[in-house]
C-alpha cells in the first residue's frame, strides 16, 4: 500500500473525502516527525510505538572493493508493533 492508497481508505474507512484524509495523514506524519526530532517516543496503544535509537559508529567493508569503511554513528527510527496488530496479522 502507498500513500495514495492509504488516503483512500481512511477516506473511505472514516467517511471523509480525500483531501481531508490527506491533510489528517500529513498532520500524523508531521506531529510525528517533530516529536522524535525531539527525541520523544510516540506509543498508539494496540498499533505500535516509534522512538528514535542511536546506531554506534562501526567498522564494514565495501562489497566491491573489499576495503575497510568507517560507517559514522546516526539516528535511526524504530517501530514496535503493539499487541492488537500483531494479532491482527495472524
Amino acid at each position: 500500500m502507498n500513500k495514495a492508497e492509504l488516503i483512500d481508505a481512511m477516506a473511505a474507512g472514516a467517511g471523509l473525502t480525500k483531501a481531508d484524509a490527506k491533510k489528517a495523514l500529513d498532520a500524523f506524519i508531521g506531529a510525528t516527525t517533530d516529536s522524535l526530532k525531539k527525541g520523544d517516543r510516540v506509543a498508539l496503544v494496540g498499533f505500535g510505538s516509534f522512538s528514535v535509537s542511536t546506531r554506534s559508529a562501526r567498522k564494514g567493508r565495501n562489497p566491491q572493493t573489499g576495503k575497510e569503511i568507517s560507517i559514522p554513528a546516526k539516528q535511526v527510527v524504530k517501530f514496535k508493533a503493539g499487541a492488537d496488530l500483531a494479532k491482527g496479522i495472524k
